[in-house]
């Protein structure tokens, strides 16, 4: 499967978290090479994706994905290892990766486990609009839960 994705980073999302829908579109307009491409953790899609890299669900479960050249990343070294990758100043948040990752990932969990309370849910996963939908792997199927 990642050889169909010219080796570019892949972004794994809650489908039907605003907060985490929301983050995808602010990394699509920080993201001017369009080096990511993205699908929902609730696709077939990234089933495989990990599947294939033999990862168990209470390693992603409530987390994004980020799958690149250097591995699979979960939770705070997702977020900012993509943060690293965009425009303006926010490749400056990858010098977080230096704190201890027990204490990124209380932070990014704290949040977490607040998402549906705090930013809400939708009922199906997010469809993009037109043109970023050659972004997602997972555009035709981006509905299943």
């Amino acid at each position: 499967m990642r050889s169909t994705t010219n080796k570019r980073p892949i972004l794994l999302f809650d489908g039907v978290c605003n907060l985490c829908t929301g983050s995808v579109r602010f990394v699509i307009q920080r993201d001017p090479k369009k080096q990511f491409l993205f699908a929902s953790l609730q696709s077939t899609v990234a089933k495989e994706l990990l599947g294939l890299n033999t990862v168990k669900p209470t390693d992603y479960l409530g987390s994004i994905v980020l799958i690149d050249d250097d591995g699979i990343w979960f939770r705070s070294s997702a977020a900012l290892r993509v943060a690293g990758r965009l425009t303006a100043g926010w490749p400056l948040l990858r010098l977080l990766l230096i704190l201890p990752r027990p204490f990124r990932d209380w932070v990014y969990d704290f949040v977490g486990a607040r998402r549906y309370r705090w930013f809400g849910r939708t009922e199906a996963c997010w469809i993009p609009e037109q043109d970023v939908s050659d972004r997602f792997l997972d555009a035709s199927s981006n509905t299943q839960s």
